[in-house]
């Protein structure tokens, strides 16, 4: 069978190219004789790996000299709580925007530590829209404002970052990063599940200005105080070396072969674009969100009746659009675009939109 063309929203697919050179490295990494999966993570081998990995995230994301890069486990939902034990330590108090499951989520951890406010909220309109926002929202004691840049269930993304004044912006990019060039500068903090965009599941990436590192909570756990990390360059125990391996392969791909952030938003754009045009004319197809709102990276749509969705479903899969299906708490469907999937993939997924439509309607 030939490969398929994956519209998952996580784990999702990976470039060709790096899955080649993954295989082709296999079983010998550059001559050390060994995998990867195999190599001590105090080895000379793979301290070159994470600190290559750590360098061209820096020069891809054009990252201030005054942040650290820590690679992490546990998934972005670990920084529901590593969040607030590190950042929510003078006045006990933080201001969240909920914009869908994660968002909201990560709001009711950290309700577990401090005083937190939900001081937006798009819920009202099954998330379809990100909420307009001015910094005198804001609780001027807050120790920061958390928002979720980019929904992946609910297809929505920040086009404009909020203004939060002195408080430091944390955000969760996982289902945007490395998918256009972001200002680093106007966040405290940046954090990622890196199986969305970078790498395979397993690796977590924190962004986070050196200010902000050093006042945990007293209650913190070592293992989720960001001054551990940092202080052990990533490697206080022994990090997910296989998938930091991928990232850096990723990051070669996205420099050399793509030409940085800004020639994949171009392209990024233009997938969008193909997709977006055709549910904006469609009879039978429709979008869910808001049109100044929408995500570049996860397209939901539907068709408004629940046979014909599932119709749908079953017939693209059969073809081989794999993943189409969208989140259980909100059905439909769902198109994840993210910077593997080639245009000719949303070329042919359209294409076989409208020859389902003309069959059906």
């Amino acid at each position: 069978m030939g490969r398929v063309y994956n519209f998952s929203a996580g784990p999702s697919m990976l470039p060709e190219a790096v899955l080649k050179k993954a295989a082709d490295e296999m079983l010998d990494y550059e001559g050390s004789g060994q995998s990867v999966m195999e190599m001590s993570h105090r080895s000379k081998v793979f301290d070159g790996i994470i600190k290559d990995a750590e360098k061209l995230l820096r020069e891809v994301m054009q990252i201030p000299d005054n942040y650290k890069v820590l690679f992490l486990q546990g998934g972005a939902s670990s920084q529901f709580a590593m969040i607030p034990l590190n950042l929510m330590n003078k006045n006990k108090k933080a201001d969240y925007v909920l914009t869908g499951q994660w968002a909201t989520k990560a709001f009711k951890e950290a309700e577990r530590y401090g005083d937190v406010v939900a001081v937006a909220s798009s819920k009202d309109k099954t998330f379809s829209y990100i909420p307009k926002l001015d910094k005198s929202m804001f609780r001027p004691d807050a120790d920061y404002v958390h928002i979720c840049m980019n929904n992946t269930i609910y297809g929505t993304v920040y086009n404009e970052i909020p203004d939060t004044g002195d408080i430091p912006l944390v955000a969760d990019i996982s289902s945007c990063i490395l998918s256009k060039p972001i200002d680093v500068s106007k966040f405290g903090v940046l954090y990622a599940g890196a199986q969305k965009n970078m790498a395979p599941a397993g690796l977590t990436v924190v962004i986070i200005r050196e200010d902000l590192i050093g006042n945990a909570q007293e209650i913190t756990p070592t293992m989720f105080n960001y001054q551990t990390h940092a202080d052990n360059d990533s490697m206080f125990n022994t990090p997910p070396c296989y998938t930091i391996y991928i990232a850096k392969l990723v990051l070669e791909w996205i420099k050399n072969e793509i030409g940085g952030l800004e020639k994949m938003e171009e392209i990024n754009v233009k997938k969008a674009k193909i997709l977006y045009d055709f549910l904006d004319n469609s009879k039978m197809f429709k979008g869910t969100v808001v049109p100044e709102d929408r995500s570049l990276m996860n397209v939901p749509f539907i068709t408004g009746n629940d046979e014909l969705d599932a119709k749908f479903i079953k017939e693209v899969s059969a073809a081989g659009f794999v993943n189409i299906k969208g989140h259980r708490s909100v059905g439909g469907m769902r198109a994840s675009i993210y910077n593997a999937m080639p245009v000719e993939g949303v070329e042919k997924l359209v294409a076989f939109m409208k020859d389902f439509e003309e069959k059906n309607s």
